[in-house]
């Protein structure tokens, strides 16, 4: 499972409290899957550094408000996390294309791709636009995802 950064969490705070003002801490820890603790810690920072602004509503219910600086904030953070993602899918794909120009050289037109993440999905979409046909067949070499690296796997090499 990937869990998202401190920097994805405060994006996502910041996002969920402009969409819901009157939103909980409770609410909140639930969307990100983590402990109400950690949701008040990333508050209590976007307080502090002038994102967020605090109102009490009723003795136990408060409105967060996310302050112009937050909104640029906010703003920024989303930039940052397109281009993050962008560059990321650029690496995976490069090394897609990498292993099919090695898929290629061995004489090989198909190739199995394991893997039901986004890095084996970028591989499957970068071996249709390679015009490498992607099999369930034990005799093709296998594209194999660890992390976001992409390992060719052939029968030649595997058995030495």
């Amino acid at each position: 499972m990937n869990y998202p950064s401190n920097v994805e969490r405060d994006l996502i705070i910041l996002e969920h409290i402009e969409q819901n003002p009157d939103t909980s801490q409770a609410a909140l820890a639930s969307q990100l899957e983590v402990a109400v603790g950690t949701v008040n810690w990333h508050l209590k920072r976007l307080i502090e550094k002038g994102y967020v602004k605090v109102s009490r509503l009723e003795r136990k219910k408060l409105k967060y408000i996310i302050t112009p600086e937050g909104l640029l904030f906010r703003a920024r953070l989303t930039v940052d996390y397109i281009q993050n993602s962008f560059n990321l899918y650029r690496l995976v794909r490069q090394r897609a294309i990498n292993a099919l120009d090695e898929v290629k050289a061995l004489g090989y037109h198909s190739v199995q791709v394991r893997g039901n993440d986004e890095v084996a999905e970028i591989c499957r979409l970068t071996c249709l636009e390679q015009g490498i046909t992607i099999v369930d067949d034990g005799a093709a070499p296998l594209l194999k995802m660890v992390g976001l690296k992409v390992i060719l796997e052939t029968k030649e090499k595997s058995n030495k």
